[in-house]
């Protein structure tokens, strides 16, 4: 069962995902201490560690995002967002964005089908000056699933928020962004999601959950 709460971790976030392990060999524990619903600033490497850790170990998942994310979850919907959960690791405070405008974000990708397996992120695109590249749209547009654009729209900038997408807010074909840059990640990332045999077997209500945090830099 994945479960969710908000916890202050070692590496000083407020909120993380606790997630139980099923694993023959060895049990596996994030460290557990008293809960808070504060906002403390976060740095983005505190955020590339917390990405690691929270997804580094297998995960049983549930049936369905509903069961995922239940009534006790720190998560809420987004509104008219199709299902979308959201959790604010950081509020910004700067402008919301509004539909037509161009947006540039931060974000690390991961694919619950494949045990929290992070298929993209934007830290490792860098520019010549070693610098990460954000992913740069237009909100509103079709190219970029739904599921992405429900969560930066409510979004200020500054802010750092992890969304769980289900597979209607998500990727619908290939030709929709995000998509790794690298084709062997291009790939894996398609074929678990579109895959026919397993789609046929009624697991298309879990194939495509994906997993983002979400840094809103402009």
């Amino acid at each position: 069962m994945l479960r969710y709460s908000a916890c202050t971790s070692p590496l000083r976030v407020p909120h993380t995902i606790t997630f139980c392990y099923n694993n023959n060999n060895h049990h596996h524990h994030l460290p557990t201490t008293t809960c808070t619903q504060s906002y403390p600033v976060i740095t983005r490497r505190t955020l590339s560690l917390l990405a690691t850790a929270s997804f580094s170990f297998p995960i049983l998942l549930c049936n369905s995002l509903e069961a995922a994310a239940t009534s006790t979850s720190p998560f809420f919907e987004l509104p008219q967002s199709g299902g979308v959960k959201a959790l604010d690791l950081r509020l910004g405070d700067g402008d919301s964005p509004v539909i037509g405008d161009q947006v540039a974000i931060h974000y690390y990708g991961r694919l619950a089908a494949k045990q929290g397996w992070r298929f993209d992120s934007t830290y490792d695109h860098k520019d010549e000056t070693g610098e990460p590249v954000p992913f740069v749209f237009v909100l509103g547009s079709s190219k970029v699933i739904a599921g992405i654009q429900a969560a930066v729209r409510s979004m200020k900038v500054g802010g750092i928020r992890r969304v769980i997408i289900p597979p209607s807010q998500g990727y619908q074909n290939m030709d929709q962004e995000p998509v790794p840059p690298n084709f062997f990640d291009r790939q894996r990332l398609f074929t678990t999601i579109f895959n026919p045999t397993r789609l046929a077997n009624g697991e298309g209500s879990t194939l495509g959950i994906i997993i983002f945090d979400i840094e809103l830099v402009s």
